[in-house]
């Protein structure tokens, strides 16, 4: 499925207009102030898309510079619910960087060739997490679930390849422990 997506945007890709261009190159007398203004952006906007660009005084004749804001990442409500409540079960009480980071997990297991397709299929596979197992699966996420998603979505492409997680006190398989370890957020080891 993954690879059928792939190449139906790869076939649309020849019918993007020029109007969508992500990158201006810079000419003489150019500022990122007159950049900015040209492309209906802020100053502070261009110098956010723009992190390679150490001194936004001085930028060079030829660099390329970012003009277009990235899209922001959305997932559909049912899969928004299901990925709170999974938040809700496997991290409650962890703070809430870890509770981000277990929606990133889910994130980025929908985009790893070696996981199923989508949100709910992840959640979903057979033995992967307890809450399905238990039926814990079915609770009511508070705000600061929903709020982890909402991050976790919308920071998609700031990826460690964070594919498991588990917290070693009551974990009782041993096989994560020889995976690379990405972070340690209260409770939960996470792992690629």
């Amino acid at each position: 499925m993954k690879k059928k997506i792939t190449t139906i945007i790869a076939a649309f890709a020849f019918f993007i207009p020029a109007s969508s261009t992500l990158a201006y190159t810079s000419k003489p007398g150019d500022t990122m102030w007159n950049i900015a203004t040209s492309h209906q952006l802020s100053l502070q906007e261009l110098v956010s898309l723009n992190p390679q660009i150490n001194d936004p005084d001085q930028i060079q004749v030829g660099q390329n510079i970012n003009v277009q804001k990235q899209k922001s990442a959305s997932i559909a409500a049912d899969d928004r619910k299901l990925l709170a409540q999974l938040v809700h079960a496997e991290a409650k009480g962890e703070p809430f960087e870890g509770k981000v980071k277990v929606a990133k997990v889910i994130l980025n297991r929908v985009k790893s060739p070696n996981f199923p397709d989508s949100i709910k299929e992840v959640i979903m596979q057979p033995g992967q997490f307890t809450p399905v197992q238990t039926g814990a699966i079915h609770n009511t996420p508070v705000d600061s679930d929903y709020q982890a998603v909402d991050k976790a979505v919308s920071t998609m492409n700031e990826d460690d390849g964070s594919l498991y997680f588990y917290n070693p006190d009551i974990a009782k398989s041993t096989w994560l422990q020889s995976k690379p370890t990405t972070e340690v957020i209260g409770n939960h080891v996470f792992k690629k």
